[in-house]
């Protein structure tokens, strides 16, 4: 009989003896390689900590003591041993969420799947507990990547003023999603080297007492330590070095690869699905690539992040005009947008998901001081992510700081037409959202985006579609579905996302009936709202198609579209049914 089969709840891990507890590790890693090897997933987060996780639960009595997983893309171990095991199992894969979720399991607090946030988090847990004369440790795992992130200061800094329980563990692997970038590495390097002992002491620093531990794959050593912090009456860090990736060869050959995986042959580590083709992230490195061939002094940075868009390639190859600033979404903007005052040319990468994390930067930074900075935008679209990485917010936000030019590109020569523009002018800073829906190519007229301008791709009469960015497709599949019942409708490209061209819309009003906007987004404050708005003093009809103001975790697609009406079939009938 496996151990994993007898283990529902920490409880039962607590039973187990010193080889068992070495082979639950082995069986937990098998049963996190099933999954991920099946529907993609964290890898290398997961195996890394396999051995720390259950030493935690070995010694600590969860739920009572509270344990804070930062990102939480590290938490498939603890799920195995807190009563979701099934969830790893086939035809329940999608049973359970991809992170913590304090509704899912009592042995969850927050549901969490963005960076540095775990110290601030415990240390509020921590605050609480005393000033309600509450029980338990309350401890913080965050990665080493991680501690890049201001938040992560920000919280080191407080926990330094705080005279009660809280324990930080430090999972230090030498790895963010990529390579670690950042002075405060040389750091943790220098404290790995002296195995604690290095007079440079960050985490000392901030007041914080401190222990190092060299074998943080080693479950006697790690339940030694826990053992021997168990219960301390002040913050510690638990500094512990492990490694990504453990247990499972491609992982530990090529860690960044294996940070998230979609799924692969377990035997060899390869993909499954053959990687796409032509991509825009493919056709922006080319860009690039020219660009600086032409003597144009363009910098490319992003947070941690470059297997996103492709950036390891360009970073090879041009190592001086390449900056990964690590997790520090913030600093990118403001960094890269005081760049562009001296004539530099910044181009910087973010997910959609993550970018939210620099509202300040975007509005006080770039926006007031109208830096020139380009910034490319990728997953704002609706799409099958959990909560926690939805990005579809983007177009609302974004499209409501003034200031800046906010673009949505429908093919590839609009894409590197309005790169052109941006990369010429020095006026105001730029965000181009990619499509996500395949590249295309299309004719474009239009090389000056100075102004909002609409592009009339087919006029027609009584209904006319506004169909933005990556919808651009939908639109033509709504026109058609149209023309097979009789009504032959106007298309429109906008490409503008937070600039209305009034005279195109105020024209619209004489000759059609219904006006229609697509988005890829969040109606509430999106494109389809300003539109609405601007033509509330017109005779005229107004339908918005996009996503309501809601959390969406792990919907698919399909399902989504059916729900917001965004199928083609779907919007033709709610339109004939308007006209009738």
């Amino acid at each position: 009989m496996a151990i994993l089969d007898r283990i529902n709840s920490p409880k039962d891990v607590k039973k187990l003896t010193s080889q068992e507890l070495v082979e639950l590790a082995q069986e937990v890693r098998q049963t996190v390689l099933h999954k991920v090897s099946n529907v993609g997933g964290h890898v290398g987060p997961n195996l890394g900590v396999t051995e720390l996780t259950i030493a935690l639960h070995k010694v600590f009595d969860s739920p009572v003591d509270k344990f804070v997983w930062d990102v939480s893309h590290q938490t498939y171990p603890h799920k195995i041993l807190t009563g979701r095991k099934v969830g790893f199992t086939d035809g329940h894969f999608h049973d359970i969420t991809p992170y913590t979720n304090q509704n899912e399991s009592e042995h969850d607090f927050f549901t969490v799947g963005h960076t540095s946030t775990s110290i601030a988090n415990a240390l509020g847990l921590a605050k609480a507990r005393d000033l309600t004369n509450g029980k338990g440790d309350r401890i913080a795992i965050i990665g080493d990547g991680s501690l890049s992130g201001g938040l992560a200061m920000e919280a080191l800094n407080n926990a330094g003023d705080f005279d009660g329980n809280l324990i930080i563990i430090v999972n230090d692997n030498q790895m963010s999603i990529a390579e670690n970038h950042g002075g405060l590495y040389r750091n943790l390097a220098e404290l790995r080297a002296t195995k604690g002992q290095a007079e440079n002491n960050l985490f000392k620093s901030f007041g914080l007492d401190y222990k190092y531990l060299e074998e943080g794959n080693d479950l006697e050593a790690l339940i030694a330590l826990f053992e021997e912090v168990k219960g301390i009456d002040h913050p510690i860090v638990l500094h512990i070095h492990t490694e990504k990736g453990r247990g499972y060869l491609p992982a530990t050959e090529n860690k960044e690869a294996f940070h998230w995986r979609g799924a692969f042959e377990l035997e060899t580590g390869a993909l499954k699905a053959t990687p796409a083709g032509k991509s825009y992230t493919s056709i922006m490195l080319d860009y690039m690539d020219q660009k600086l061939s032409e003597g144009i002094p363009l910098v490319a940075i992003n947070a941690a992040i470059p297997g996103i868009f492709g950036l390891k390639q360009f970073a090879a190859k041009y190592p001086e005009r390449y900056i990964d600033a690590g997790i520090a979404e913030q600093f990118t903007i403001t960094f890269g947008g005081a760049m562009a005052t001296e004539g530099v040319r910044p181009i910087i990468f973010h997910n959609s998901t993550f970018l939210q994390r620099a509202y300040d930067q975007l509005w006080h930074d770039i926006a007031i001081n109208k830096e020139p900075a380009i910034i490319i935008v990728k997953g704002g679209v609706i799409s099958g992510s959990d909560e926690t990485h939805q990005g579809s917010s983007a177009m609302t936000w974004i499209s409501n700081i003034p200031n800046l030019k906010y673009l949505a590109p429908t093919s590839q020569e609009e894409f590197t037409a309005i790169l052109d523009w941006a990369l010429a002018q020095h006026e105001e800073p730029v965000v181009i959202q990619l499509p996500e829906h395949g590249v295309e190519s299309r004719t474009t007229v239009l090389t000056d985006f100075s102004e909002s301008t609409y592009q009339l791709e087919k006029a027609g009469e009584k209904v006319a579609l506004l169909a933005l960015g990556g919808l651009y497709s939908h639109g033509e599949k709504v026109a058609a579905e149209l023309a097979e019942k009789g009504i032959h409708p106007t298309l429109v490209n906008p490409l503008f996302i937070n600039d209305l061209d009034e005279d195109f819309l105020d024209k619209l009003t004489e000759n059609h009936e219904v006006i229609v906007t697509l988005e890829d987004g969040i109606l509430d404050g999106g494109f389809g709202q300003k539109v609405a708005s601007f033509l509330g003093k017109y005779d005229v009809k107004v339908l918005n198609y996009g996503a309501k103001r809601e959390f969406n975790d792990s919907v698919p697609v399909s399902e989504l579209y059916d729900r917001y009406h965004l199928t083609p079939e779907l919007m033709a009938a709610d339109i004939l049914k308007l006209l009738k």
